[in-house]
């Protein structure tokens, strides 16, 4: 059987350079190329990258996303304008996205009173927060609610009972449906329900027995208003939602804008 010489005085051709070298310090690289050691180049590892699959899409413990309750918005100073002898009231809120039409809202923390009419009232007139107490204890399954003093809430909607679990300390609240107010009775009541806000229906709540005295909450139903404004350097338009109106149970006395710091707009039951 034929052998190979040991090629200890014998030249090889560089494939790289065609210059002779001895034979034995050639060496064949990755492309099968027979070229002198000091002429050898490795491999670029870009040539072979590692392989490179999709991104993994699923979590281990993946848990479904939670869907937050609404909660209070704090609104620009002086967010309420009324007008003199008109119902209606506009409300600042920018960037607001109710953009579905109408919201059932709770304003709270008001400073001032705007045009005529009080942060609160204890006697008949419109007011912008809506509270009072039960003036008869309620069951669950009552379908009319009385109150110490109500005529200042609208005469149907929703209004919410604040109830506080003496254990835990939790909230309880039960907002209910009225479709009809006579002085401070909300009749044709819809037990354990929710107000819409922003489109959305909170869970339902849960009806209960509540006590003389408990604090009761009412809502305004609001409008958000739509403005084309002007975009882009082209003209180009879009709709925002920079505005709500909503109507008191009467006239204001006059024209003003008002209300102080850190008025909030939220939910009726924000302690969901």
């Amino acid at each position: 059987m034929a052998r190979f010489a040991k090629g200890s005085r014998a030249l090889a051709i560089s494939d790289r350079s065609g210059a002779a070298f001895p034979y034995r310090e050639m060496v064949k690289e990755w492309n099968g190329a027979i070229v002198h050691n000091s002429e050898f180049e490795p491999k670029q590892p870009q040539l072979q990258p590692h392989p490179v699959g999709a991104d993994p899409q699923g979590l281990m413990h993946a848990r479904p996303a939670r869907v937050e309750f609404p909660v209070q918005d704090i609104l620009p100073n002086n967010p309420f304008t009324t007008t003199a002898a008109n119902a209606g009231v506009s409300v600042s809120y920018p960037a607001n996205q109710i953009n579905e039409g109408t919201t059932f809202v709770r304003f709270q923390a008001v400073k001032s009173p705007v045009g005529g009419v009080p942060i609160v009232t204890g006697a008949a007139g419109p007011a912008l927060e809506l509270s009072t107490t039960l003036d008869t204890a309620a069951t669950a399954t009552d379908g009319t609610i009385i109150v110490q003093t109500g005529t200042h809430f609208p005469t149907s909607g929703f209004i919410m009972i604040e109830k506080i679990n003496a254990l835990t300390g939790k909230y309880e609240n039960e907002v209910i449906q009225y479709t009809g107010r006579a002085g401070e009775n909300f009749t044709g009541c819809t037990r354990g329900t929710s107000a819409p806000y922003r489109g959305l229906t909170p869970p339902a709540t849960t009806a209960g027995t509540h006590p003389i005295g408990a604090n009761v909450f009412g809502c305004y139903l609001a409008t958000a208003v739509p403005t084309t404004i002007v975009v882009g350097p082209v003209g180009q338009t879009a709709v925002v939602f920079n505005n709500l109106t909503f109507s008191l149970i009467s006239n204001a006395t006059s024209t003003e804008t008002g209300g102080g710091f850190q008025c909030t707009i939220g939910p009726l039951n924000d302690r969901a």
